[in-house]
């Protein structure tokens, strides 16, 4: 089993973790999806998301969610946990930071189809959901894409 993480090129999985407390991209790791052939969706959640307000330097506290419809590629979970808390001291408004996170999740797996979530806790009375999402151009996941966001609510 761990010769096959380190023929995948996998470093977190099983070993002892070094946490990052400031936006790490560079901890994402993939494994090969084992069925490219199918569209099907794998779903994060991450309830205990935190990051810092880059005005004021107080802490926010968000749900954030990404589902996505892998091709080659598939996050591997651990490296993904470990990023997602590498924003923990991490300055960005939240828009900017589900932005991000698509951002550096499409670059790492280059999936079909990709969305992510941010369910901020509210901070003076109101609550902020950013969503992003993405569909690989001149595809049908494009047209998912366009679907999905037009009646995202």
């Amino acid at each position: 089993m761990e010769s096959d993480r380190k023929k995948e090129g996998l470093s977190a999985l099983g070993h002892e973790t070094p946490y990052h407390f400031d936006y790490a991209p560079q901890v994402l790791e993939t494994f090969v999806n084992k069925h490219p052939e199918m569209d099907y969706w794998v779903r994060f959640n991450c309830p205990e998301f935190t990051t810092i307000c880059p005005i004021t330097g107080q802490p926010d506290f968000a749900e954030i969610r990404i589902s996505y419809i892998p091709d080659q590629k598939m996050v591997e979970s651990k490296s993904l946990k470990l990023y997602l808390g590498s924003f923990r001291n991490h300055g960005g408004f939240h828009e900017d930071t589900v932005n991000t996170i698509m951002k550096d999740l499409i670059r790492l797996m280059d999936p079909k189809y990709i969305e992510v979530t941010g369910f901020f806790t509210p901070r003076g009375g109101i609550s902020i959901y950013p969503y992003a999402n993405y569909g690989r151009p001149v595809t049908s996941f494009e047209a998912l894409a366009q679907q999905r966001f037009a009646t995202h609510e």
